[in-house]
């Protein structure tokens, strides 16, 4: 392994290639890497995009960056590492040319979710099973989190089981060709999605205003990030971009600082409708663990939920742990028992609350547990700095209470909607009912499909 090679790259010599046919099949391919006794040393995916945009085809676009930026390979990620200087070890600086991490790109069935299976009865310290589970058998603490296993496979089994035809496309695609999702009628994005640059979501809401539709069953939209050096380097200062990014002083609005960071000013909630800092944890560790990790029903006469049997107050997913590990809200009200939202966060008109729930942004338990906590209080004293730069204790308490939202709004002459929950897939890798039609819903009204 060179020398940071999690910053630098591996700079490995070609040892093997293979022409990839013409008429290979878009999808994600797995290569299972062994040695002579034919013993697994680990696995690796690519993705193959259409020569031609398949008839009623949907694209699935892979969160690749966030893929990268939790890979820990060669020593750091964005979170955690051994980068000289900096908190945590984090590195801000990322190379594509290295392998992914352990149980980014394959897993046993029986791996951990990122939610804890059950709720706890009683108090005691904060677990993580999935980094239990790591730790017992080889695989990075952050698998659960990130990678093409975890995720996106899950709902590429999923559509294909109930029908539709899915075309497959990179970050890296989306953020290098304007024209990435021409041809198609909707777009998805699920799971984990957190890292964006804004050439992605500039090609985002170009499509939308130009009549194409979005569905997001993701959470976490957070972080903008800068692709550099042909795709290959991966930049995310985060919450040091203020004073570490070289682009601060003088590009603000491309800081790599989260987009609700008012030198930044692009909240998430005008792409997709919701914001990530204004939810984030349920059901993860500290945060909100008994959590009822469903979503409530408050418009069930939208179109969405359509035969699924919801009515007002009522839940969905909770049996599932659907509702978590991370979500995004927005800023809200309640009026005649249904949530309003203020237009204080970036809001687009007309976007409609159809259900939601609470997240938090800091960790809490009893004092004598507080040392099993991974997140502390962090992610709440962030969102304050940003926010409420002259924060009272008060301020610093509400800024640490989000929500996570099912949304849905017209743009131009697309529309978008947002179930904002990581852990959506999930709950459709079950065969959770309510999720399946909503799902369903949405896909075959997106796609134009007779069904």
């Amino acid at each position: 392994m060179p020398d940071r090679a999690y910053e630098r790259g591996c700079d490995w010599p070609v040892f093997s290639q293979w022409t990839i046919p013409a008429d290979t099949p878009s999808g994600a391919y797995l290569v299972e890497v062994v040695d002579a006794n034919d013993v697994p040393l680990g696995h690796h995916v690519f993705i193959v995009r259409a020569l031609r945009k398949r008839e009623h085809a949907l694209v699935l676009v892979a969160a690749t960056c966030t893929w990268a930026a939790y890979n820990d390979w060669g020593g750091a990620n964005h979170y955690f590492g051994m980068h000289p200087d900096t908190p945590r070890g984090r590195a801000p600086i990322l190379s594509a040319q290295r392998p992914w991490a352990r149980g980014q790109a394959w897993l046993p069935p029986d791996a951990p979710r990122s939610v804890n299976t059950k709720r706890p009865d009683k108090a005691g310290p904060v677990r993580y099973e999935f980094i239990e589970w790591a730790a017992a058998h080889g695989f990075s603490k952050y698998y659960a989190l990130a990678g093409w296993a975890s995720y996106e496979r899950l709902f590429l089994m999923w559509a294909e089981k109930h029908g539709y035809v899915v075309d497959l496309i990179t970050q890296d695609d989306l953020h290098h060709d304007h024209g990435a999702l021409d041809g198609y009628r909707c777009a998805v994005f699920v799971g984990h999605d957190e890292y964006w640059s804004r050439e992605m979501r500039d090609h985002v809401d170009a499509f939308v205003e130009g009549g194409g539709n979005v569905a997001r069953f993701a959470g976490n939209f957070m972080w903008q990030i800068r692709l550099e050096a042909g795709g290959t380097r991966q930049v995310a200062y985060k919450y040091d971009a203020r004073t570490r990014d070289p682009l601060a002083a003088t590009q603000p609005a491309l800081m790599t600082s989260a987009w609700e960071d008012p030198l930044v000013n692009h909240p998430g909630a005008s792409t997709f409708g919701v914001n990530g800092l204004r939810g984030i944890y349920a059901g993860f560790g500290g945060m909100a663990r008994r959590g009822p990790r469903g979503f409530t029903v408050f418009r069930p006469e939208h179109w969405a939920f359509s035969g699924s049997g919801l009515g007002y107050a009522d839940m969905f997913g909770d049996s599932v742990n659907i509702f978590g590990y991370e979500v995004d809200g927005l800023d809200y009200t309640f009026v005649d028992g249904r949530p309003e939202p203020l237009g204080t966060d970036g809001a687009p008109q007309g976007v409609e609350i159809l259900a939601m729930g609470w997240a938090t942004l800091s960790e809490a338990g009893r004092p004598e547990d507080a040392y099993s906590f991974m997140l502390g209080d962090r992610d709440t004293l962030f969102r304050a700095s940003l926010l409420a730069p002259d924060a009272t204790a008060e301020s610093v308490q509400r800024h640490s209470r989000g929500s996570g939202m099912i949304v849905h709004f017209k743009k131009g002459a697309g529309q978008v909607f947002t179930a904002g929950t990581c852990e959506w897939i999930y709950g459709l890798s079950l065969g959770e009912e309510a999720a399946e039609t909503i799902t369903n819903n949405v896909l075959v009204r997106f796609l134009g499909l007779d069904r």
